[in-house]
């Protein structure tokens, strides 16, 4: 180890669909959080592990911030509690040329009451063209946080993203680095597959379908003589009438969510991958402890 060696735990918070995880995906330069224009797309908290010379930032990528209407939702809302507890400072992302909204004065209360350090990166600055627009933002919000920096980027372009990563190395502190330098991510790999399958469900399908499927990965394993792995995986949803959604006709949507959720398997495994899906139904499964828990959430978050 390395005695200049320093790290930081960061938290990354903020509403629902502002960017969150597009940031830390274009941070790590590799995605390890799934991305789409759909609310809510982030259900667990997600480790990611930038590691530049003697510097360490480990991210905790947590669910938007909502109004909890189920065991789901309250599992999410304990996972960004249990993310702001015990890091180093917190990111918060909020997006361009939009009004504050009630769950992020929510945040910044959080923050305040920890006394947490907290950079302010206000998102998708590559949507706005009146730049007094983003300027008012950071006046507002400066107005109710002493925030360490503020950070206007595009996670789309990578415009400031570099800015924004010097910004967070200044809370690294000695005392070595907490995972091996080529650490990208503390997500199991049946975990990142089956969040590729549902980025898919969520990219392709539409209105209240993506949010109430959870996907399984009932096998995951190398075949000996090849550079192949065989993987199987059930998508759950809620309804008869989602399954055929999901299956479409002559199977041609599970054929889709297939093929594009197989191309970045095997981007990220770097090997060929069998991919079998199926899809099953579980009614109102995240009204359900029981199945919450029986789909990868800790029960832990039901105490």
């Amino acid at each position: 180890m390395n005695s200049k060696d320093k790290s930081a735990f960061i938290a990354i918070i903020g509403r629902p669909n502002v960017g969150k995880s597009s940031i830390l995906n274009k941070l790590l330069g590799q995605k390890v959080a799934i991305v789409s224009s759909k609310p809510q797309t982030t259900r667990t908290r997600i480790m990611g592990v930038l590691t530049e010379g003697t510097d360490q930032l480990v991210f905790l990528d947590t669910p938007g911030m909502h109004k909890p209407k189920n065991s789901l939702g309250d599992y999410m809302i304990k996972s960004i509690n249990e993310s702001v507890a015990g890091v180093d400072a917190c990111l918060l992302v909020t997006e361009a040329g939009q009004k504050i909204r009630e769950n992020e004065l929510m945040l910044i209360e959080k923050v305040k009451k920890m006394g947490l350090p907290c950079v302010l990166a206000i998102n998708k600055t590559d949507t706005v063209n009146n730049k007094e627009v983003i300027l008012q933002q950071i006046i507002e919000y400066s107005s109710l946080y002493d925030f360490s920096a503020v950070v206007p980027v595009s996670a789309q372009t990578g415009s400031k993203l570099q800015e924004l990563k010097e910004e967070l190395k200044h809370f690294t502190q000695e005392g070595g680095h907490f995972f091996p330098d080529d650490t990208l991510t503390d997500q199991p790999e049946k975990i990142l597959a089956g969040e590729m399958i549902r980025e898919k469900i969520l990219r392709l399908t539409q209105k209240e379908i993506p949010h109430g499927t959870a996907v399984v990965i009932e096998k995951m394993k190398m075949r000996d003589d090849k550079n192949l792995m065989d993987i199987d995986a059930t998508i759950y949803c809620e309804k008869e009438s989602h399954k055929g959604i999901l299956i479409g006709k002559k199977g041609e949507m599970l054929k889709k969510i297939s093929t594009y959720s197989r191309q970045d398997m095997e981007n990220f495994f770097d090997c060929k991958i069998n991919l079998k899906t199926w899809v099953k139904v579980k009614e109102d499964w995240r009204n359900k402890e029981n199945l919450v828990r029986s789909f990868g959430f800790d029960s832990n978050d039901f105490q």
